[in-house]
């Protein structure tokens, strides 16, 4: 019978590894910090609907004023803490609104402040959130 040499192919083997690990590491720590800013952006677009919607439900109210919807939309947005939104009524003046009239409530914010990851893929983005009702008696 013949001896039957094992060679230590471990050193390659571990080259190998390392160069799998070079060309594969950036690439899904990529797709990780995507799907983060992904994910924040859909919270943040989710936050903004949530505000416009209860503002425009506070702007239907009888005796409602522009502060009122401020606070309805400021309150949800601090909540999930929103940093730097902007909250837009049209009409301005909704005390004059009769029944049948519509209100819009339009609330928009950066995408820059309100990410967690430092390297955007939304920079420069506003996202907005409008809803819109009727006066009703």
């Amino acid at each position: 019978m013949g001896i039957i040499r094992r060679t230590n192919c471990s050193g390659k083997r571990r080259g190998v590894a390392a160069a799998e690990l070079a060309v594969c590491l950036p690439v899904v720590v990529l797709l990780v910090i995507a799907t983060i800013e992904s994910c924040s952006a859909l919270f943040l677009k989710q936050s903004l609907t949530a505000s416009a919607y209860e503002g425009v439900r506070a702007a239907i109210k009888k005796g409602a004023t522009t502060a009122t919807v401020q606070t309805a939309c400021n309150q949800i947005l601090t909540d999930r803490r929103i940093q730097s939104s902007q909250v837009t009524l049209n009409p301005v003046s909704i005390a004059s609104l009769k029944p049948g009239d519509f209100v819009d409530v339009t609330v928009s914010a950066p995408c820059n402040p309100n990410s967690p990851v430092p390297t955007t893929f939304f920079r420069g983005r506003t996202l907005t959130a409008k809803a819109s009702m009727m006066i009703e008696n």
